[in-house]
């Protein structure tokens, strides 16, 4: 079943490294992303044949794989990458992602349900399961035709738990990575799931020569529900690794001083006023970045410590994330609702105590990192957080970093951060005040420290570490 294009490395994963904007004339747009698998990718070198297989998201990108006669994109569109987009029906599609992906995996690991009334694991359900199962075989099969003899596959996150063991069935000679992006749900809460769900999850990540996580915490917890779930021991040979995601010092250094980043610099500046000190946050309006309790402590900080007021600024970037779904919109407009309640009640004619901007600008965020006195970081759970590694590295003055101890970062920067606890309002406005009255060499000090520790793991090394780890088993999970 191997391809004639016999890639020798593939990477799976639901966004792939192009996307497609039909225009009005009925063209179509290519737009080429960013982030650690581009990175990493390109890091292998342009004589090894690779091939990143992805999901078709909209109808720009429907029309592209059609276009293509469904197979690989042209390369001028995708920065020279050899890409196959798949074209999987869009209500299959739409039901894996948010309706397994998105509304209960993404919420077990982030531990995220309101549990007196959900989940609710009916019918419904079961009906949307069975996509999720289509989605994940699709990407199986699409896999197996491009890969060559033996070829490396690293297959990404939580929307694919099932394909390593489906592409393990069809293609016993490859050798299969799973990385799981996002954080690992202990076992009594792992165990909301319905039991065959459970274990059918399990075993198909351990469908892979090796399962890897970003923190060792999470891969014990993934170890633990195998335990749980499945009995004791990994009977498939699956081997766990660990490798944590850093910030890419280069690219940020140089893009955080372009010409756009200085207008944006200077904007904000403005809305901030003159001498006053910047606690910065950017974040997706993802329910897990808890954002609402975030400006609630800076409330709380104000009330607690008045000298504040007027003296500092609360600079929150709030970028809409999934909001086809109720519950984000929903929080979304919380968010909103609590800036502005904030301003109502502190602020003053020269003083707007939140500044907060939903529409997403990387410019604009990274003229926030490099203003920030303190980085606000206080996610509920958080698989990794590259924002509190960027922001360090960034700063032009150096920032203090209050950092939830339930972020994967934590391994790595809690040394250095003011530490709290995401649900604890008094205790994170206690460790603004403590990070907005580190002396300035303090503050220094500890930024470089922290910017050491969030460049130690580029993207690159990220990638190529977990491609090396695969080199040193042979297929079905054995040793070699």
């Amino acid at each position: 079943m191997a391809s004639t294009h016999g890639a020798e490395v593939l990477v799976a994963s639901n966004r792939g490294p192009v996307s497609y904007q039909m225009l009005d004339d009925g063209s179509l747009r290519a737009k080429r992303g960013g982030g650690g698998l581009v990175s990493g990718l390109s890091a292998i070198g342009p004589d090894t044949d690779a091939v990143w297989v992805c999901a078709a998201l909209g109808d720009g990108d429907r029309a592209a794989v059609r276009r293509a006669g469904a197979g690989l994109l042209p390369a001028e569109e995708t920065g020279g990458q050899r890409v196959r987009m798949l074209d999987i029906d869009a209500t299959v599609h739409a039901e894996a992602y948010n309706g397994i992906a998105n509304s209960v995996l993404w919420f077990v690991h982030h531990l995220l349900y309101q549990t007196p009334l959900e989940p609710v694991f009916d019918a419904e359900f079961r009906r949307r399961w069975a996509s999720y199962e289509a989605y994940n075989q699709a990407f199986a099969e699409a896999l197996a035709e491009e890969a060559a003899e033996g070829a490396a596959v690293l297959i990404q996150d939580y929307h694919l738990a099932l394909a390593p063991r489906m592409l393990r069935r069809l293609r016993p000679d490859l050798r299969i990575g799973h990385f799981s992006h996002t954080p690992w749900a202990p076992p009594d809460y792992f165990r909301l799931l319905p039991d065959d769900i459970a274990a059918e999850l399990l075993t198909g990540i351990l469908g892979a020569d090796r399962a890897a996580f970003l923190t060792r915490r999470w891969a014990d917890a993934f170890r633990d529900c195998c335990h749980a779930v499945l009995g004791p021991g990994i009977p498939s040979g699956t081997r766990i690794g660990v490798h944590g995601l850093g910030a890419d010092a280069d690219f940020l250094r140089e893009r955080a001083h372009e010409p756009d980043v200085d207008e944006r610099m200077a904007a904000l500046r403005e809305e901030i006023g003159e001498g006053r000190k910047a606690i910065v946050r950017v974040d997706r309006t993802e329910l897990s970045k808890n954002i609402v309790r975030g400006l609630l402590a800076y409330q709380q900080l104000l009330e607690d410590h008045p000298e504040w007021r007027e003296r500092v600024v609360h600079v929150a970037f709030a970028y809409p994330s999934r909001q086809d779904l109720a519950v984000y919109r929903d929080y979304t407009a919380e968010v909103r609702r609590v800036a502005d309640e904030i301003n109502t009640e502190y602020g003053t004619a020269g003083w707007t105590p939140v500044v907060l901007h939903v529409k997403d600008d990387f410019a604009r965020s990274l003229a926030a990192y490099r203003l920030a006195d303190v980085a606000l970081v206080n996610p509920i759970r958080d698989g990794m957080n590259l924002v509190a590694k960027e922001i360090p590295v960034v700063s032009d003055e150096g920032c203090a970093l209050v950092l939830s101890r339930e972020a994967g970062a934590y391994e790595e920067l809690g040394e250095e951060a003011i530490v709290v606890n995401p649900y604890d309002i008094t205790g994170t406005a206690q460790a603004l005040h403590q990070a907005l009255t580190l002396p300035d060499g303090e503050r220094a000090e500890r930024s470089k420290r922290l910017a050491a520790a969030a460049t130690a793991l580029p993207p690159a090394r990220w990638f190529l570490d977990q491609l090396h780890a695969l080199d040193e088993h042979a297929p079905g999970g054995q040793s070699s």
